[in-house]
């Protein structure tokens, strides 16, 4: 794992979203066939792309493909999904929403919130069956209220993990659909004969989905657009080099694409964590993909002070944000852009990504600056209310009349001045 300093560091900060033109005409031409063609489109790609032959008869799961998972997940292991689904859903619970009306003279303004009627779930299933991602984004559509939420998750030689599907039947999924990649984005999107559209799409994918997502956006809400998962550690020198370094390839064994950045204000601590990280990486099972994304998107940053070290990772925005130090308390109210925030030594990645409770599906590439955390939010809407009284109308008409009639409107004008001649509590 390479050492930089502050001076040559700006070639690994720096990895904003950027669509690739091969992939999104890809996904363009995807998109346009499932659009006009529906069912037979899905089917052609996911036989093309995944080798499941698909019908009718088995685009769905069924009843009976639920039965057999469970019985291939052993007592333990679902156990510790439950406890993992009880946490994330008390998260995303504890502070519902509420409706907000104020009156004041007359005048009652505010807001409702609706879930959406419907909520498309994807869950990748591509270099790893990933349960923990269908709790993480069927959960807070389940705590928003959304009364269907369809499921799409890759079926790989037409089967889907069993674990991925004991997952989506506890969490509530109302439906799941054996489709990946942008097809399944497109038939959550537009519909087809066998899947009804939704509102919104969530969930992450690979550049694929992502690119998809986007295209998308306006006929359906789209939660975010997310790329490769990444981590920044801040550290000083009361950090465990061993610790750090099992961080750092926690996330580079994802993708060849991850991103693993440390950022400490102590030289000898970047040395061990470097020395220590080709240590563990020599043991991995996952190392040709780790090896080659800390080789693209990995390294250590050694700065002046940890005042610096935040002043850089908030330039990054990262997905996930390790503030491994003494005393992390003190940096927290520094920190503006990133995904999760990681308090503490005792508070590795992993926890977030499967059981704490806040959800792992989160902005990256930057995009921390104006994307937030997938939460009910997602998949809920403020709606305006607003009422006037007689008296209160009265007392603001002809302020209304005047903006109206400057913008040349002058319907508008006379619909709020029309009440006001007829004088009428209605």
């Amino acid at each position: 794992m390479k050492i930089f300093s502050e001076i040559d560091c700006a070639p690994l900060l720096a990895r904003p979203f950027a669509a690739r033109e091969k992939e999104l005409a890809a996904v363009r031409e995807i998109l346009a066939n499932v659009r006009e063609r529906g069912d037979e489109a899905v089917f052609a790609y996911e036989e093309k792309f995944d080798g499941t032959i698909l019908t009718k008869e088995n685009f769905r799961v069924s009843e009976a493909e639920f039965e057999a998972a469970y019985k291939e997940v052993s007592p333990e292991l679902l156990k510790s999904l439950r406890r993992a689904i009880q946490n994330i859903l008390s998260y995303h619970t504890r502070n519902r929403r509420e409706d907000k009306l104020v009156e004041e003279g007359g005048r009652t303004t505010g807001y409702v919130i609706r879930p959406v009627d419907a909520a498309g779930v994807y869950v990748p299933g591509g270099t790893a069956p990933l349960s923990s991602s269908m709790c993480m984004a069927v959960l807070p559509a389940r705590a928003a209220g959304v009364k269907r939420i369809a499921v799409a998750t890759p079926a790989k030689g037409g089967k889907i993990a069993p674990l991925t599907l004991v997952a989506a039947k506890e969490c509530g999924a109302t439906e799941v659909w054996k489709m990946g990649g942008a097809q399944a984005i497109a038939a959550l999107a537009y519909g087809t004969e066998s899947v009804k559209k939704v509102d919104v799409v969530a969930g992450p994918g690979n550049i694929y989905v992502t690119l998809a997502k986007k295209e998308v956006y306006g006929q359906v809400g789209v939660d975010m657009l997310a790329g490769p998962s990444e981590i920044l550690i801040v550290c000083d020198r009361t950090a465990d080099p061993k610790c750090v370094a099992a961080d750092v390839l926690s996330q580079a064994e994802h993708d060849v694409l991850a991103r693993a950045i440390v950022i400490t204000d102590c030289p000898d601590l970047a040395e061990q964590i470097a020395a220590e990280t080709e240590r563990q990486l020599s043991v991995l099972p996952r190392r040709e993909i780790a090896e080659k994304s800390l080789s693209s998107g990995g390294g250590v940053i050694v700065v002046k002070d940890l005042k610096r070290a935040v002043e850089l990772a908030n330039a990054v925005a990262p997905e996930h944000l390790e503030l491994y130090v003494k005393d992390p308390e003190a940096l927290l109210p520094l920190v503006r852009s990133a995904g999760a925030v990681f308090l503490g030594g005792f508070t590795p990645e992993p926890v977030g990504d499967y059981f704490a409770g806040p959800d792992h599906i989160l902005p990256t590439g930057g995009s921390a600056k104006f994307f937030q955390v997938l939460n009910e939010d997602t998949f809920t809407r403020k709606m305006s209310v607003i009422r006037y009284t007689k008296g209160a109308l009265e007392e603001d008409a002809e302020d209304i009349a005047a903006l109206a009639r400057s913008e040349g409107l002058e319907a508008h004008a006379r619909a709020v001045l029309i009440r006001k001649e007829k004088g009428e509590d209605k």
